[in-house]
């Protein structure tokens, strides 16, 4: 009996200890609600109407999604090259900035390269010319 109570006690710490991990380890947000976060932080910082943050979010999530599946074709391409990904996300971003530019206003548009976007597009153009330049 005293074995079997042991062996009870073993199996309880170890699925409270697996339990206790998996709390630990904060779950990654799908795809969607990364879109949503962002087009409720850009809401946050460029004020933006209704339409627009319709048109922000569908854009998001349509744009992820196919970011998302391009990645999936090169992983089961099996392909290793780091740039051939860094060239996927460009893509996607520069197409997402591009319908950002048709949506926003000028002071919008303004605001929204000031909060990093300038930057980003700078590194992507930086990339894009020194891939041409090989």
């Amino acid at each position: 009996m005293k074995l079997y109570i042991h062996r009870i006690l073993i199996c309880a710490s170890a699925l409270l200890c697996a339990v206790n991990l998996s709390a630990q380890q904060p779950e990654q947000p799908d795809l969607f609600e990364q879109a949503e976060m962002e087009a409720d932080r850009l809401q946050r910082i460029l004020d933006l109407e209704d339409w627009q943050l319709f048109y922000v979010d569908s854009t998001l999530k349509h744009d992820f999604a196919a970011m998302m599946a391009d990645y999936e074709q090169l992983r089961t391409s099996k392909i290793t090259n780091t740039s051939m990904y860094q060239d996927v996300h460009d893509k996607w971003m520069s197409r997402i900035d591009s319908t950002y530019q048709k949506i926003f206003d000028e002071k919008q548009w303004a605001a929204y390269l000031k909060s990093g976007a300038a930057k980003a597009q700078k590194a992507r153009a930086k990339r894009k010319a020194k891939a041409e330049g090989k």
